[in-house]
C-alpha cells in the first residue's frame, strides 16, 4: 500500500487549495458553509456549489476528459477530496450520480448515454437517485418485484412497482432502477437496469419523515411509467451484473463518508476542548479511540485506492470498508453525546457550541449507517463467503405446494 502522494498529485493539491481559497462562498480555513432548515433550499445551494466545482473541473476527476473529467487516477481524486474536507465543503448534492451512476455508465452505458448524461451529472444539471431497495427487497435485492413489461409497439418498457429509502428522489431528474424483465427467470437473472425519468407520468414520489425530522428518504411508486429502449443500461436481463458495478463503488472507496467523518472528528475535538472533556480520563480514552478509528478509515481508503491505481476494480473487500466505517461512526457519535453530557438529550449543543441539535441529529442519522448501502449482516456474509471462502449461508427451503 502506497501512503505517499507523488509530485503530480501534490501539484493538483496545491492547485485545488488555491482555487478553493478564491472561490469558496465562505472564508477558507475558518468559515463554514451555510446551514439550511429547508431541504429544498439546501439542495438548491448544493446544485450551485457543484456547478461551480464542475466549472473548475473538480468533480469526477477520474472520468475521461471528453465527459468533463480530467482522466486522472483515483489517487488524484482522493487528494482533491481531502482538500474539500479541509475547506469544510459540503458533500456533493449530486453524489449518487457522481459516485454511483457515473461509474456504472462508464462501465456499461452506450456512447450516446455517456455523452448525454455524464456532463449533466458532473454539473448537477441532472440529479440522480438510486432505485434499488423495495419494501420486500432491501438487503435481499435479488428478490425485487418491480416489473418492467415490454411494449414493442412503443419501443420500451412499462414500470410497475414500488421502491423505498430513495434519497433525494423528490429532487431527482433521473433514477437508476432495477426491475424484473423476465419473471420466469431465476432470482439473479431476468433483472434489467433502466434509467427512469423521474418527471414522467406514472412516477409518484412520497417523502418519508425520519427521526431527525428531515425527509431526504422517499417512497417511489411506478404505475405504468414508460421507459424507452435507449434508457436501458447494459443488455436486457443482465441488470444484476450491472448493479454489482454500482454496489462495488457504493461499498468500496468512500470519499464521501471519509470527508464527513474527518469533519465530524475535527468538530468533536473542538467541542471536547471547549467543554473540558479532555480532563475526564474516560472521555479522553474515547476521544483517542475516535481519532484512531477515523485515521484507520483513511488508511482503509488508501488500501482500496492502491488497488484501483493498479488497474483493478473494487471487489468484495469493499464490504470490509463499509462495515468498518459504519460501526466506527456510531461509536464516534456515541462519544459526541458523552462529551455533550447533560445537554445530550436536548435539541441543542453545549453552550451553543454544537449548533441547533447538530450532534443529536447526526447521531440519529448514523444509527442507520449499519443498514444503508447493504446491512452489516449482509456485509459479513459477503466477506465470509466471497473473501474468506466459508460455506454459503443456507437458504430457506421453498414452501411445498
Amino acid at each position: 500500500m502506497d501512503l505517499t502522494a507523488n509530485e503530480a498529485e501534490e501539484v493538483v493539491r496545491a492547485e485545488c487549495r488555491a482555487w478553493l481559497e478564491e472561490n469558496l462562498p465562505w472564508d477558507y480555513g475558518t468559515g463554514l458553509p451555510p446551514r439550511f432548515e429547508d431541504l429544498a433550499e439546501e439542495v438548491a445551494f448544493g446544485r450551485r456549489w457543484q456547478a461551480l466545482l464542475a466549472e473548475g473541473r473538480w468533480v469526477g476527476l477520474a472520468w475521461p476528459e471528453e465527459y468533463g473529467g480530467r482522466s486522472a487516477g483515483p489517487l488524484v481524486n482522493f487528494v482533491v477530496t481531502e482538500e474539500l474536507a479541509r475547506a469544510r465543503a459540503p458533500e456533493l448534492v449530486g453524489r449518487i450520480g457522481v459516485n454511483l451512476v457515473g461509474p456504472t455508465l462508464l462501465a456499461h452505458g452506450t456512447d450516446d448515454q455517456r455523452s448525454r448524461w455524464l456532463p449533466e451529472i458532473l454539473s448537477a444539471g441532472h440529479l440522480w437517485c438510486q432505485l434499488f431497495s423495495e419494501p420486500g427487497a432491501g438487503s435481499d435485492l435479488a428478490s425485487l418485484s418491480t416489473r418492467a413489461t415490454r411494449d414493442d409497439a412503443a419501443g420500451g418498457w412499462h414500470l410497475d412497482g414500488q421502491k423505498v429509502w430513495t434519497s433525494y428522489a423528490q429532487f431527482a431528474d433521473f433514477g437508476l432502477c432495477l426491475a424484473r424483465t423476465d419473471p420466469d427467470a431465476p432470482r439473479h437473472h431476468g433483472i434489467s437496469a433502466l434509467a427512469v425519468d423521474m418527471h414522467a407520468p406514472g412516477v409518484e414520489v412520497r417523502p418519508l419523515v425520519q427521526s431527525t425530522g428531515e425527509a431526504e428518504f422517499n417512497e417511489v411508486f411506478f404505475d405504468g411509467a414508460f421507459v424507452p429502449d435507449e434508457h436501458l443500461i447494459g443488455p436486457v436481463n443482465e441488470g444484476w451484473r450491472v448493479s454489482q458495478s454500482t454496489l462495488g463503488h457504493e461499498r468500496g472507496v468512500n470519499p464521501r463518508q471519509l470527508v464527513i467523518h474527518v469533519q465530524h472528528l475535527e468538530e468533536l475535538l473542538r467541542l471536547a476542548q471547549a467543554t473540558g472533556a479532555f480532563d475526564d480520563v474516560r472521555l479522553r480514552r474515547q476521544l483517542a479511540s475516535a481519532y484512531t478509528e477515523i485515521k484507520l478509515f483513511q488508511l482503509h481508503n488508501w488500501r482500496s485506492l492502491t488497488k484501483l491505481a493498479s488497474g483493478r476494480e473494487p471487489g468484495p473487500e469493499g464490504s470490509a470498508l463499509k462495515l468498518y466505517w459504519s460501526e466506527a461512526s456510531q461509536r464516534l457519535h456515541a462519544t459526541a453525546l458523552d462529551v455533550l453530557g447533560d445537554d445530550a438529550p436536548l435539541w441543542r449543543g453545549a453552550d451553543g457550541l454544537a449548533g441547533d441539535g447538530e450532534w443529536q441529529r447526526s447521531w440519529l442519522y448514523y444509527l442507520s449507517s449499519s443498514i444503508f448501502a447493504g446491512t452489516n449482516e449482509i456485509q459479513r456474509n459477503i466477506l465470509g463467503e466471497r473473501v474468506l471462502g466459508l460455506p454459503r449461508e443456507p437458504r430457506p427451503k421453498e414452501p411445498s405446494t
